[in-house]
């Protein structure tokens, strides 16, 4: 019998950067912020969310010093969701000063996240 040992470098972290939020926090961590943020609404049975998840958590990583992202479970967070005519997920809100500056239902990639964002955000100081 022969025992091989591997060593795994992870070169990109796998732990989700996205801070969860629940309808309870949704004004205060979103609408009252003075940076822009940036809201994705997923569902755990949703197979394009696994998809889009890594590129919002990019997004967090990146834009960290210009942007928050937060993640929103549909089902248990009713009141956002009906507020926002959440119809379908992943679905992206980005938000300045309270207000929704851009929206995005669908899967999405991280290139065009990248772009959305590039237009919306100031440039890193």
């Amino acid at each position: 019998m022969r025992i091989y040992n591997y060593a795994i470098v992870l070169t990109e972290s796998i732990v989700s950067s996205a801070i969860s939020i629940t309808d309870a926090e949704f004004e205060t961590e979103v609408l009252k912020a003075e940076q822009p943020v940036l809201v994705y609404f997923w569902a755990s049975w949703c197979g394009p969310c696994r998809l889009v998840s890594p590129s919002v958590d990019w997004a967090a990583n990146t834009y960290s010093d210009r942007l928050k992202v937060f993640k929103m479970e549909i089902d248990p967070n009713p009141d956002t969701v009906k507020t926002y005519h959440i119809e379908g997920v992943p679905a992206l809100l980005l938000f300045k000063q309270g207000e929704v500056t851009e929206s995005h239902e669908g899967a999405i990639g991280k290139q065009k996240l990248e772009s959305i964002l590039e237009t919306h955000l100031s440039p890193a100081s």
